[in-house]
């Protein structure tokens, strides 16, 4: 029997700064805690963008905005087939109140990123969409290029 699961990441922005988490993974390894953005299960029946937004307010106490869905991700543990996605989510306030599953917190700006989340999986998948770059018109060509001309 075929089982799916369907994971949530909420990467939540304020003022150009991203909300990182640190997350408790296992207590087997050097690091048992790790900074990564929040995350959860769908629950049966839900809607994605109802779920994440329920998801980051229950975690943080944030009322947040859905911006995009930024990438999608997947893997296979055992028999179940996970499948992610990635939403940035906009929020209008900074004082965050942790669930107890989190024990710290810390907004950081993009070039930050990388420095806290070591995470490889998460880290390519942030560096493949650009997340960690800012915007440069230049490394896609000109602008004139994409615009039809009314002549």
């Amino acid at each position: 029997m075929s089982k799916f699961r369907i994971l949530l990441k909420g990467i939540v922005t304020y003022e150009n700064r991203f909300l990182i988490v640190e997350k408790w993974y296992d207590d087997r390894i050097v690091e048992p805690y790790q900074w990564e953005f929040i995350d959860g299960v769908l629950a049966f029946g839900e809607k994605p963008d109802d779920a994440v937004i329920r998801l980051i307010k229950e975690k943080t106490g944030l009322t947040v905005q859905i911006d995009s869905i930024l990438y999608t991700w997947g893997f296979t543990a055992g028999e179940t087939c996970t499948i992610g996605l990635a939403y940035r989510l906009l929020s209008n306030q900074e004082e965050v109140s942790l669930a107890e599953e989190y024990p710290n917190y810390k907004w950081v700006n993009r070039d930050e990123l990388e420095q806290y989340i070591k995470n490889k999986y998460v880290l390519e998948d942030i560096n493949r969409i650009g997340l960690t770059k800012d915007f440069n018109l230049e490394d896609f060509g000109k602008v004139d290029t994409f615009i039809e001309h009314l002549d």
